[in-house]
């Protein structure tokens, strides 16, 4: 068991040495998600837009229209006044980044009044920004009012509504794509171009058997999606100011969980096809209806109705709704089940006619 470890430790240094070498790999695999990231950041930059602040004023009084001038003259707010209904439904939609709720009792008669905050609490910088301003808003009323004891408390709801940045959902779709690529590209096109340069051929007269050369293989993909997906969280966090709300660990567990399909899926191209031209054309037919398809750049919903069910089923899409509900609503392993059992699917299928497709004697031979 050591000497066999030892093999395929021995080929995976040997695979990582290759890749090192290729430049353009590289280059498409790293630089191109840091590139998106960048022209996203830029083209959002500039001075930060207003709180989009709902209110739902169900006193109607002096006390609540004051309290709502107030908020109107702090320059971080813009507000709007409307139904609960309608406020709560643009909140979940992304239109509003909080509501407050004005209750009945909203008045000066000694007793505190509870102003429901509705918010995404998931939204760990906007919470951080918005319930400060709001706390000195109610101070400032206070003040004016009578300058004793607090007049109403906050009952914060978070109604767990999606990300408000682009840049936050598009991030955990570009680690999912980098996985794709990354996975297809390191077994599938490896695998045409060892058989074409008569590196297979020469690997299996040599005690080093399919085993041990699939183990190197799996070893050394995973090796480099790991330290180039790790340079892309910690440019995303530390670059680009994007906050991952779930757990590491579980993110980690689920990128390498990506990595598995994809190298699947490669041996599986890697199986159907005989040449260079060959292997790319698959492959193009491949990833590139799932970059459009699978939620990548844009929600799945926003595709046609006919198209949404299709786009659900692909192998990307379960990679990037997986690592979006963990980075985004810090979901656990446990609440990805659909997801994993997917990518278990799929995982299954491309191996199986990997193995069928794919004789080993003929590339011996």
């Amino acid at each position: 068991m050591t000497e066999q470890m030892n093999k395929m430790l021995k080929l995976a240094k040997v695979m990582l040495k290759i890749h090192s070498r290729d430049r353009q790999a590289v280059f498409f695999s790293l630089f191109f998600p840091l590139l998106f990231m960048f022209i996203i950041s830029f083209a959002s930059g500039g001075d930060p837009e207003p709180i989009e602040l709902g209110i739902v004023n169900n006193a109607e009084n002096e006390l609540a229209i004051n309290f709502i001038s107030s908020l109107e003259r702090t320059l971080l707010f813009n507000v709007t006044i409307g139904e609960e209904a309608v406020l709560r439904e643009e909140l979940i939609a992304g239109e509003k980044a909080v509501v407050l709720i004005l209750p009945d009792n909203f008045q000066d008669n000694g007793a505190p009044a509870d102003l429901a905050v509705l918010i995404d609490a998931a939204q760990v910088r906007q919470v951080g920004i918005i319930l400060p301003v709001l706390e000195q808003a109610l101070v400032d009323v206070e003040r004016t009012l009578r300058n004793t004891d607090p007049l109403f408390s906050l009952n914060i709801e978070d109604v767990q509504a999606r990300t408000q940045r682009y840049l936050d959902f598009v991030v955990p779709g570009l680690l999912a794509f980098s996985i794709m690529n990354i996975g297809i590209a390191g077994s599938g096109f490896n695998i045409v171009e060892y058989r074409r340069k008569g590196i297979l051929k020469r690997l299996f007269v040599t005690p080093i058997g399919p085993r041990d050369f699939i183990g190197g293989l799996v070893l050394a993909r995973l090796a480099i999606c790991l330290i180039q997906l790790t340079g892309l969280l910690l440019a995303a966090m530390f670059l680009f100011d994007v906050i991952f709300v779930g757990s590491l660990v579980s993110l980690y567990l689920f990128i390498m969980l990506g990595i598995v399909i994809f190298l699947s899926i490669g041996f599986c191209l890697g199986s159907l096809a005989t040449s260079q031209q060959s292997i790319m054309a698959i492959g193009n037919l491949v990833t590139f209806p799932q970059m459009i398809l699978s939620g990548i750049f844009f929600p799945i919903e926003s595709l046609p109705d006919l198209a949404q069910p299709i786009a659900n089923l692909l192998p990307l899409s379960f990679v990037a709704n997986g690592l979006r509900e963990i980075a985004i609503n810090g979901t656990s392993l446990l609440g990805l089940i659909p997801e994993v059992i997917g990518m278990a699917v799929w995982t299954v299928a491309a191996l199986i006619l990997a193995i069928r497709l794919f004789v080993w004697k003929e590339v011996a031979a």
